[in-house]
């Protein structure tokens, strides 16, 4: 077996490759001056399992031609079987035509992975679970909530925890972490008048007195966090945090959490941490080495990776 990355998140490959107590394949990613993506891997891989390790976070096009190019580089180097390990799949956003004359981009990238040479995708918490179906090759799609559930059972009263989905397209991924703990549910009613822009309309459950932890797999501008959170301390709650797998958090967002009531924001290491996330004092991270890491594993050795979640 081999574990191969790219540049997108350096630091979460080193944490796996250390978990399967396996080196990092040695490879060369780098750009020409035209800023053209050049790969030389410097290892035999000939027959053997390969997992290339890449998020496709910001900046977004660059990752995934590191990502293609890899794959293509092993594929014509006779790999015997690549698998793509995405913890952070980029356009998962765009999964259907949202309006007239759109393209269905996650679709577009779904094939471009495939032609590339992966011969199974693995990767995390994905947007829309229906993504799945965009390949036609082996997709496992693993969940971040045995993570979020022990992290949350360590630092919170779970007695007193009211989990909240912050908007009606998030429930089954609340109510998956609520049942763990045996928490109730409250779903946070909004609207988005525009992208990037949303509004609370309701809150829909009791959640006077109770510590609220929002569940959601994406947090991007911060703005439905902020909002949703003033609106739950407006109904009465005690406090709000935020467990969100994917803390993508683009410019300004940082400081929007920063300055917001959230007491805390927890997101995994699935996207790199840039220095504004280092610098927010709200702001924590918890690692999937191991989640990722048991997950190659058990591929490699064509065990069940659904027995992750169990």
């Amino acid at each position: 077996m081999k574990l191969v990355t790219g540049n997108s998140n350096r630091p979460l490959a080193q944490a796996v490759a250390s978990y399967l107590e396996l080196p990092l394949t040695d490879c060369t990613v780098k750009r020409f001056a035209d800023k053209e993506v050049y790969v030389e891997v410097h290892e035999n891989v000939r027959g053997e399992d390969v997992f290339i390790l890449q998020s496709t976070s910001y900046p977004a096009n660059d990752n995934l031609m590191e990502l293609l190019i890899i794959a293509d580089a092993l594929r014509r180097s006779s790999a015997r079987r690549i698998t793509a390990v995405l913890p952070y799949f980029g356009y998962a956003r765009q999964d259907r035509k949202s309006a007239p004359r759109t393209p269905i981009s996650a679709k577009l990238v779904s094939n471009l992975i495939t032609e590339a040479g992966a011969n199974r995708v693995l990767t995390l918490d994905l947007h829309a679970a229906q993504i799945q179906g965009f390949f036609d090759i082996p997709t496992d799609n693993l969940t971040a909530a045995p993570v979020m559930v022990r992290d949350i059972r360590d630092n919170y009263d779970v007695k007193n925890v009211m989990v909240v989905s912050p908007d009606v397209g998030g429930v089954v991924r609340a109510r998956n972490v609520a049942s763990r703990i045996g928490a109730s549910l409250a779903i946070v009613d909004k609207r988005r008048p525009r992208a990037g822009v949303s509004e609370v309309m309701n809150i829909i459950g009791e959640v006077e007195g109770r510590t609220c932890i929002m569940i959601d797999d994406i947090v991007d501008s911060g703005g439905t966090l902020v909002n949703a959170a003033e609106a739950l301390l407006k109904a009465g709650a005690k406090e709000v945090s935020a467990y969100i797998t994917h803390g993508v958090l683009s410019e300004g967002a940082a400081e929007r959490i920063a300055a917001s009531k959230l007491k805390e924001l927890v997101v995994t290491d699935s996207i790199l941490e840039t220095d504004a996330t280092k610098a927010a004092a709200n702001i924590r991270r918890m690692s999937i080495d191991a989640l990722i890491g048991e997950a190659i594993a058990r591929t490699a050795s064509e065990q069940s990776v659904s027995s992750l979640f169990d």
